[in-house]
């Protein structure tokens, strides 16, 4: 098994495709599917290596769910995956700590070179 990584999107067919890619490239995934579960499935979820968080999404969305894990010192490494392109919501994501910024829909070649830029290989 590959080093494992949290898809946290609230459209189960970005969660099916993003987890595929991944899984066909040796890694391990997990799912949820909003910032709250996204929190809840990292807590009981041990030895993950990094996250790929969807912005819009219900109850919490991404940007609260990165700005809550710094808060309590969690530094997984986390990559936003999302339709959203606005310098404002980068800007938030990087001073809340997000390592990158992917605008769907993504090439498999992005989002692997994303992943292994910041945790390796599998």
């Amino acid at each position: 098994m590959g080093k494992r990584i949290l898809v946290v999107d609230d459209s189960p067919t970005i969660r099916y495709q993003v987890s595929l890619v991944l899984r066909e490239a040796g890694f391990d995934t997990v799912e949820a599917t909003d910032g709250i579960e996204g929190l809840a499935t990292l807590a009981r979820t041990s030895g993950t290596a990094m996250i790929i968080c969807d912005v819009n999404m219900p109850r919490m969305d991404g940007l609260e769910m990165v700005e809550t894990l710094r808060k309590t010192g969690n530094q997984v490494p986390i990559v936003m995956l999302t339709t959203e392109g606005q310098p404002s919501l980068v800007k938030r994501a990087q001073n809340a700590g997000a390592k990158g910024w992917i605008v769907k829909p993504f090439r498999t070649e992005v989002l692997l070179a994303a992943v292994k830029k910041v945790i390796g290989d599998p």
